[in-house]
């Protein structure tokens, strides 16, 4: 039986053009909110034989929150931003903006002395690839967007230039399905309407 492993976006902690590298900040209230709002909808799936998480305090409040009591998996952490850790994209840009070119053009630079985005997309795979069949089907996973994006590509063995062009909402879900080296997408739509004569 294949196993199915349904992501859940981190509720945010801070508007779009203020997330950082490394986001380290608990959720704030408008998080919270979003969580609430959305729990009714993301509750079954406290029913998973295994819930994980994503190390930051947000991942883990978001699946507490959620009623999945998700154990943390360290290989589930954000990119190493290295020296850019704590800082937005626009930051660094205005700091080291050769750096950041080179870093968004070739998956295999680490001009911020932290992790390529080769090896993000290559870490978080091989967290997927090792996940036991045999303890159950059914898996959800609590973890930053960027960690899913990275999951994305990685089972759609896209180029990792690919991972620039996944946008993954808060509290949004993405299920794969399958086993080790063989994975696919699954995308869950609302069932058809049955038209009434």
């Amino acid at each position: 039986m294949p196993l199915r492993v349904t992501f859940v976006a981190a509720a945010r902690s801070a508007p779009l053009l203020a997330e950082r590298f490394d986001d380290d900040r608990p959720l704030d209230q408008a998080g919270w909110d979003e969580v609430q709002r959305a729990a009714g909808d993301l509750l079954s799936l406290a029913a998973a034989e295994l819930r994980y998480c994503s190390p930051t305090p947000r991942s883990r409040a978001t699946g507490d929150a959620l009623g999945y009591a998700p154990l943390v998996q360290p290989a589930l952490r954000d990119c190493d931003m290295g020296r850019w850790r704590g800082m937005t994209l626009g930051e660094a840009m205005a700091r080291e903006p050769e750096a950041v070119d080179a870093w968004l053009a070739d998956p295999r630079a680490t001009p911020h002395g932290g992790e390529s985005l080769l090896s993000f997309i290559t870490r978080v795979g091989g967290w997927l690839d090792t996940r036991p069949a045999e303890d159950g089907g059914r898996i959800v996973a609590v973890a930053e967007p960027a960690v899913i994006r990275a999951a994305l590509v990685y089972v759609l063995k896209a180029p990792p230039a690919t991972y620039w062009n996944i946008d993954v909402r808060p509290l949004s879900t993405s299920a794969v399905t399958g086993r080790a080296g063989r994975w696919n997408l699954r995308l869950d739509g609302a069932p058809p309407q049955s038209s009434r004569t």
